[in-house]
């Protein structure tokens, strides 16, 4: 699955839209990599959100099979580190 699908679907960003500004603009990193957003995700990756003040690592633990989840079911998805 693509990085910017990802975000989007597992709640990171609110649009698809936003998560491709912050992946134009450098500010993702999987696995301490810059990427596009054509990038894929995989099971076991570490995705990375630098904002202005923090930032915020997360395991993949699974990939969404469906466009958006449940902000219940994102810690399936996800785990913060």
């Amino acid at each position: 699955m693509r990085i910017d699908k990802f975000l989007n679907s597992v709640n990171l960003t609110k649009r698809r839209s936003i998560a491709q500004d912050m992946l134009k603009n450098g500010v993702v990193e999987i696995n301490d990599k810059v990427v596009k957003p054509s990038k894929d995700v995989e099971v076991g990756d570490i995705v990375k959100l630098n904002y202005l003040e923090f930032s915020k690592s997360y395991k993949v633990l699974e990939l969404p099979i469906m466009k958006s989840t449940p902000k219940s079911q994102q810690e399936k998805y996800i785990k913060e580190v």
